[in-house]
Order: C-alpha cells, then structure tokens, then sequence
C-alpha cells in the first residue's frame, strides 16, 4: 500500500522462524542457555556438564568433545557468580589510576593486568581524576561488586574508608604514593633520590639559577620532588628564590605561565627541571618558543624524547617495575604469606640526552 508520501509501505511479517520475538514480546533479547541446556543437547547429565565446564577429571573424550560442542553451539559461558559464592572469591581484582589518559599508566596497568592474568584473575580498573571523593567511591564500588583486591594510586590523603574492606579480607597495595591515615603496603619510586640526582646534574654542568615546576603540593610525589630539588641546590650552596618555584595544577596554561615568569625578568632561570611528564611536554614548547637556550631536565621518560633537538634527558622512573611490584604483592597477600604492611622504594635512572647538559648562556 502506499501512504500519503508516495511511498510503498509493506506490513512487517512475523520473525517466529528466526527465533526473534516479536514486538509485543517485551525483550529482543533471548534467556542465556544454562548447563541445563547443554546437558539436553549432549545428551549427558547437569554433573558431567559440570565437570567439563570447571576442568575436572571424570569424563571420557567422546563425552568431553559432545558437551563442548554443545556449548559452542549454544554460546553457553559458566555462571561465575555462583562459584563466587562457594568460594568467597571472584577471581578478580580492582585498580585505581589517577588517570587513565596519562602515558604513565599505561605500563603500570599492563603490567598490573598481567600479573593478574598469570593468578587467572580480571583486572577492572578506572580512573579518580585526581579527585579524592572519586577514589573513594571507585574504590568502595569496586569492592561492592566483590573484587578479592585493591591496587591504588591515591588521590586523598585520607584512607580509613578502606579499613572495614581491608578486615573483611580485600587485599589492597597502594602504589606511586603512600595511604593515608591507615598502615598498608605501598610501592614507591625514589622521587626525592631521583629530584636530588636530576638537579645536581643541572649544577655540574654549571647552572646556578635552576627552576622547578611541579605538581600540585599535596601530591606525595610532588612535595618529594620538590624536596629532592632544595637538597641539591642546598648541597651546592645555592640560595633558592621562591620565584624559581611553582607548584600547581599540570594544566598547560598554568605550566606556561609558571615557565615564562622563570625565563622573564633581570635574573632569568637558565635551567629549569620539570615536575612530571606533563609538566615537561608544556616546559618544551614553552623554550621551543624561546629565542635564549635553557637546559631541561624532566621527572618521567616521555615519548619520542631522544627524537628531539637537542634529547631530553630525563630522571626515569620505571612504571611497568612499580605496577608488576605492586600486584605481585597484592596476589602475596591474597594467598595468606604476607602479614606486615611494608614501604617498597624502587630506584630512577637519569638518562642523559642533551637537554640537560647545556651549559648557560651567560
């Protein structure tokens, strides 16, 4: 028939031969077959469905191969909810970054996914965007939904949320920054060691006016950065003007503005050493726009670094090591061998590249 547009319209037939329901049967979407199901199409009973299904001995090969059939043919996937409740574990554990779009955590993850995969566990993970209120609801909803452990990058300071899960069994690492307020374990890289280095190699080369800019203050890895920057300049006698230093958000404009206030004026820094990857991104297309040649040295490896001209050298920190230490501990506590919390330090590495050791031009 045709409708007022002129076009042809043609009455929708039933889809009974397809499977599909028809529009007045609620749901598209059909029942998920169950080991009932299987058990029917092969032929067998629930137990031996069972037995394939969880790995365990008992069958012959003709009947294993029968009931795998049935599954593939069915779509059938084991109900892991069940096992959860005979077991008290989920076989999953849950990771909390400060942000999933930081190039950082992209080798912490996969190495924390890894070692999760090794134990035959899920990783879940999501990002606090820095914000201690998200944490804490990421946090507490991942244990909601019965995660057998926690691997954290703590944004809040304030950790005695966790302490009811923590009693209750859930296994919790903190990595990159300790907890707050409660004893638990937490793997760490030398910051402070490694700001300490970094800057004193800014010195050797020959700079004596040498700004930092970092994180925000009440970030761990911040304040121990910019700790390790005032005990190089005060083992080589140097005065810091607070000038030289602006602690903040990593946002580009903020890192801009901190920079080209360092580089303006009658006593201009020439070096400046850079808080964090995304500090160190901003900092060099702020001198790239420079006329005056400054020496760089950045906290965290970035990517195509020793592409640039001149490299950029950069104190390094190893994030796939901080990841994997973290969940190998994590799966440590889970199988019961560990009982005291402990502090894990791991070491930077400066890699020189030639941003950091221009000397000054004046």
């Amino acid at each position: 028939m045709d409708d007022r547009t002129g076009h042809r319209t043609v009455p929708e037939s039933p889809r009974r031969a397809s499977g599909f329901p028809d529009r007045h049967s609620g749901s598209r979407y059909g029942n998920r077959p169950t080991m009932k199901d299987v058990a029917a199409r092969a032929g067998v009973g629930l137990k031996t469905v069972s037995r394939v299904v969880n790995g365990e001995p008992g069958v012959t090969p003709d009947t294993e191969r029968r009931v795998q059939e049935a599954i593939d043919a069915l779509g059938f996937r084991r109900n892991d909810s069940a096992r959860v409740l005979r077991k008290g574990r989920t076989a999953s554990i849950g990771l909390v970054l400060e942000d999933l779009a930081d190039p950082f955590y992209g080798p912490l993850s996969r190495a924390v996914e890894e070692v999760a995969r090794a134990h035959g566990a899920l990783l879940i993970n999501g990002s606090s965007a820095e914000d201690p209120d998200r944490e804490q609801e990421l946090a507490l909803a991942l244990c909601a939904r019965r995660v057998d452990g926690l691997v954290i990058i703590p944004a809040g300071d304030d950790h005695r949320y966790l302490e009811p899960e923590m009693k209750a069994g859930v296994a919790t690492v903190f990595v990159d920054r300790p907890a707050g307020k409660i004893d638990a374990d937490v793997v760490l890289s030398d910051s402070y060691g490694g700001a300490r280095a970094g800057v004193a190699h800014l010195i050797a080369h020959g700079h004596r006016r040498i700004g930092f800019v970092g994180d925000m203050p009440r970030i761990h890895t911040a304040a121990e950065r910019l700790r390790g920057y005032r005990a190089a300049m005060e083992d080589a006698g140097i005065p810091v003007e607070d000038s030289w230093m602006s602690l903040g958000t990593t946002s580009p404009e903020r890192v801009r503005r901190a920079a080209e206030e360092m580089l303006s004026g009658p006593s201009p820094v020439t070096a400046i050493f850079a808080g964090n990857n995304r500090v160190t991104v901003t900092v060099i297309r702020v001198l790239a726009e420079h006329s005056r040649r400054v020496a760089l040295v950045g906290f965290d490896d970035i990517e195509l670094a020793d592409l640039l001209q001149p490299g950029v050298t950069v104190v390094a920190q190893d994030a796939a090591a901080l990841g994997r230490t973290a969940a190998e501990r994590l799966f440590r506590q889970l199988d019961g061998s560990l009982v005291t919390p402990e502090r894990i330090e791991l070491p930077t590495r400066l890699i020189t590249r030639g941003s950091g050791e221009l000397p000054p031009e004046d």
